[in-house]
C-alpha cells in the first residue's frame, strides 16, 4: 500500500498520518488499514495527555513557590508548551471521529 505513511512526531511522541492523496482517493482497504493503525496510535493519546497534565501540575506547584523572576518566566513558558501539546493531542484524538464519519458516508 502506497501513498501514505505514519511519521514519528517528537513533540507529541506519537506517529502521525502523512497522506499523499485526498482521503477519498484511497481504496476502502487502504482507508480501513489506515484507520486501524490510527486507532492503535490514538489509544495512547489519553495517557500522554495525563502525563503532560501531571508535568504541568508539578511546574505550577514549582511556580507557586518560585521567587526568581527569570525562573518564573521559564516555568511559565514550559507550562504553556505542555498545554500546547495537550491541545494538539486533543485535536489529533478527535480526528478519528472525522475519519469514521467519512468512511460511513
Amino acid at each position: 500500500m502506497a501513498g501514505y505513511n505514519f511519521v514519528w512526531n517528537d513533540r507529541l511522541r506519537i506517529h502521525l498520518p502523512s497522506l499523499e492523496k485526498e482521503w477519498g482517493q484511497y481504496s476502502e482497504d487502504e482507508q480501513s488499514h489506515m484507520i486501524e493503525r490510527w486507532e492503535l496510535i490514538r489509544g495512547r493519546i489519553p495517557d500522554l495527555i495525563m502525563e503532560l497534565e501531571r508535568t504541568i501540575n508539578g511546574k505550577q506547584s514549582e511556580l507557586n513557590e518560585e521567587d526568581d523572576f527569570k525562573r518564573s518566566c521559564v516555568l511559565n513558558y514550559e507550562i504553556a508548551e505542555q498545554a500546547s501539546r495537550i491541545n494538539d493531542l486533543q485535536i489529533w484524538y478527535r480526528m478519528n471521529q472525522e475519519l469514521e464519519s467519512r468512511r460511513h458516508s
